[in-house]
């Protein structure tokens, strides 16, 4: 067995260890949160690279042109996901700078590691990747008429836009690039194929070191906040079971198959934690709890994906709804 092939096969336990050294590191040296917050775009934008690089660039376009999934991926995260969401906060009383920081996190949809977890479950990921940029774009303006229905405009007012555009540069449009060129590379040199081939058989490793990154720079924050945020966490995990069970429900009414119906469910599920964080950080003083509760969901979910990468395939099969 290559160490390529032994590292997919331990894939999930090296993804837990890689969440529980960030924890012991960010509890032992909280001081150093500041330089692993730093870390965080880089780490996660390698991983981005290796994972398009993963993605035959001749068949996004084919995958672009899939209307009914894309329909049903922005019905799902722009309709359903609102909804939701709705329900769920209407359950609970929440101080007014943790709701923002629920609604800022579920109410945008994952662009980034939702396509990793969605190639482990044998999901169509690339149909992910081609709508990658529409999701984006699409929870750019979402966002503020979104906060604006849930909290008047007072709130939505202080959201920018401008880390969203920071995060589409770094976190999609360099990745892709790059990969772009790698690839091109490697269809008319020896080199480019050699590269191609170290990428790929980093992805466990890469996927492992983002997740000790983002839980050692967010731990300090949440150890000491623990009480004022504890009232979220049975919120996030409810949503990651609904999504699993409305995912599948949408997927069957349109008829997508197995591949394209484990991506819609991820896609549903999956959050855009990382690429708000900068939001939540960027709030007034009266706000410093909202990024606590952001990354609060970050940890929650990717705990929520290591049960989703066993259970989704299990609950979808691999053949045709029709």
């Amino acid at each position: 067995m290559s160490a390529t092939q032994w590292l997919e096969r331990h894939q999930i336990p090296i993804y837990l260890g890689g969440l529980a050294a960030g924890a012991v590191v960010g509890l032992a040296l909280p001081a150093s949160a500041p330089i692993w917050e730093h870390a965080i775009y880089p780490v996660l934008g390698t991983l981005l690279y290796a994972t398009f690089l993963q993605v035959p660039f001749t068949r996004l376009t084919r995958a672009f042109r899939d209307g009914r999934f894309l329909t049903a991926t922005l019905l799902l995260n722009f309709a359903v996901v609102p909804l939701i969401v709705a329900a769920l906060t209407a359950v609970v009383t929440l101080p007014r700078a943790v709701l923002l920081g629920v609604l800022l996190v579920l109410l945008t949809p994952c662009i980034d590691y939702v396509i990793v977890f969605t190639g482990l479950a044998g999901g169509d990921s690339h149909r992910l990747l081609a709508a990658s940029p529409l999701l984006m774009l699409a929870q750019m303006v979402a966002l503020p008429p979104l906060l604006w229905l849930f909290l008047g405009p007072g709130l939505a007012d202080i959201v920018a836009v401008g880390p969203f555009l920071e995060a589409f540069g770094i976190l999609i449009v360099a990745p892709l690039g790059l990969a772009w060129a790698t690839e091109a590379l490697a269809a008319r040199h020896r080199t480019g194929e050699v590269l191609s081939s170290a990428v790929g058989a980093a992805m466990v490793p890469l996927m492992a070191a983002t997740l000790l990154v983002v839980v050692a720079s967010q731990v300090p924050a949440i150890s000491h906040r623990l009480g004022r945020v504890v009232a979220v966490v049975p919120l996030y995990v409810a949503f990651l079971v609904i999504m699993a069970g409305v995912g599948y429900g949408l997927a069957r009414e349109f008829r997508l198959d197995a591949g394209r119906s484990r991506a819609l469910i991820f896609s549903g599920a999956t959050r855009n934690s990382l690429v708000v964080l900068p939001l939540a950080l960027a709030l007034p003083a009266g706000y410093a709890i909202t990024p606590v509760v952001v990354v609060t969901q970050t940890l929650v979910e990717l705990l929520g994906m290591v049960g989703y990468v066993h259970i989704i395939p299990r609950l979808v099969r691999s053949r045709p709804h029709s």
